[in-house]
């Protein structure tokens, strides 16, 4: 499947999930190609770390901006049977051009105001890309919750009504399991100790995009 992980919104942990799902993709058996279609190469910094201390990082990592990124897609869906694309943080010609050759577009969404109403802005690029690419799946994810409060459960509702958009039911937590694996250059799945919460989630998330990851 090609996936791209994007937002017009900066800061709502697209590379995070990501870089994470390419990982969890590769150790269970699939080739994945990770493509950094963002200007800041976040991915491909960590993929370095992780190359630094793991010899291998089990997926094959490009840089790909712009039209480019369409081209090279085309080219390559045949060679990997995942292809993960971290596109986003505004409105750049690689998240437009991401949106026409990805099956699915996963939108982290954090439970802000400002988060939520980006949202909107994505659901009219979506738009836009169905008028040629009309089997685009677009699913927004509640990302870095708070651990208590209403503003999860406001945001959730909100995000439900957003057209054109499906709302998965799973809410990731803001857990230190992130940032504290990253940088050690694993995802959450590899890193120890586990934090089983985490990975609940993780794992559901991981189920709602790829269904055949139910029976692995």
């Amino acid at each position: 499947m090609i996936l791209a992980v994007g937002n017009v919104k900066g800061g709502v942990g697209k590379t995070t999930l990501a870089i994470n799902l390419a990982i969890a993709r590769a150790n269970a058996g699939k080739d994945v190609l990770l493509i950094d279609g963002d200007e800041q190469q976040t991915a491909i910094t960590f993929t370095q770390l992780r190359t630094e201390q793991l010899k291998k990082p089990g997926y094959t990592a490009v840089s790909l901006q712009g039209a480019v990124l369409r081209t090279q897609v085309r080219q390559l869906s045949q060679k990997y049977q995942d292809i993960i694309i971290d596109v986003g943080g505004r409105d750049t010609g690689s998240l437009r051009a991401a949106l026409t050759v990805a099956e699915t577009l996963l939108i982290p969404v954090q439970p802000r105001t400002f988060d939520v109403w980006a949202v909107d802005q994505m659901a009219a690029l979506v738009k836009e890309a169905r008028e040629i690419h009309p089997q685009l799946r677009a699913v927004s994810v509640l990302n870095a919750a708070d651990s208590q409060g209403r503003d999860n459960e406001e945001a959730a509702e909100a995000l439900k009504e957003v057209f054109g958009i499906e709302f998965l039911p799973v809410m990731l937590g803001r857990r230190k399991v992130f940032p504290n694996a990253a940088a050690t250059g694993r995802g959450i799945t590899e890193y120890l100790p586990h934090n089983p919460k985490a990975l609940a989630e993780f794992q559901k998330l991981l189920k709602l995009l790829y269904i055949e990851t139910i029976s692995e």
